[in-house]
């Protein structure tokens, strides 16, 4: 689907929302219920009981239970569902269309203004120049810096280099090797 393709039928299904809260029906509110909840699940993907019962939509305040609706009770019904839904799909239509956020159903790449964007190329501390070495991740990566902090830590790893070697000796039978408050031993 494209950015188009959502925004025009979230635009078509407000409408249709508009219409139902104008004309109450049950049987057209099922049914507009159903195709705008495949379009959402399409776009965004598809939403578990609990943000539902979050967003309210389908709870509302006033539930008939244990006894058919009236024509009135069936009309305000229709009405409360229809407009939570509509400010659902308003929702959605403002993050496809002014926010132009990236949708889960999306098809034809990824829109104008989206995306991580380049990542700048570090710097060779000697010569100036763009590094390889800043493109690539992992734990080498290179982050262009202060140069006195570039110092300190070249210092660091030197200094532990020196002692990777060094194994702490293995402790004896009977002897700490750090020290325990009384009230921690048992």
């Amino acid at each position: 689907m494209t950015r188009d393709e959502l925004i025009l039928r979230t635009r078509q299904l407000i409408a249709e929302g508009e219409r139902l809260g104008a004309q109450p029906s049950l049987v057209s509110l099922q049914t507009w219920l159903q195709l705008s909840d495949d379009l959402l699940s399409a776009a965004w993907g598809s939403m578990d009981r609990y943000h539902l019962a979050w967003l309210m939509v389908g709870k509302p305040k006033g539930t008939v239970r244990g006894r058919p609706m009236t024509a009135a009770e069936e009309a305000g019904y229709v009405r409360e569902v229809a407009a939570a839904k509509c400010e659902v799909l308003r929702a959605s239509l403002d993050a496809a269309e002014r926010q132009r956020m990236p949708f889960r159903g999306e098809t034809g790449g990824v829109g104008a203004g989206q995306g991580m964007g380049a990542v700048p190329a570090a710097r060779d501390r000697d010569s100036g120049q763009p590094s390889s070495r800043g493109q690539s991740p992992g734990p080498n990566r290179r982050i262009p810096t202060d140069p006195r902090l570039a110092a300190r830590l070249d210092e660091v790893r030197r200094a532990a280099a020196e002692h990777a070697e060094h194994e702490p000796a293995p402790a004896t039978p009977g002897q700490r090797r750090a020290p325990r408050p009384e009230r921690l031993q048992r």
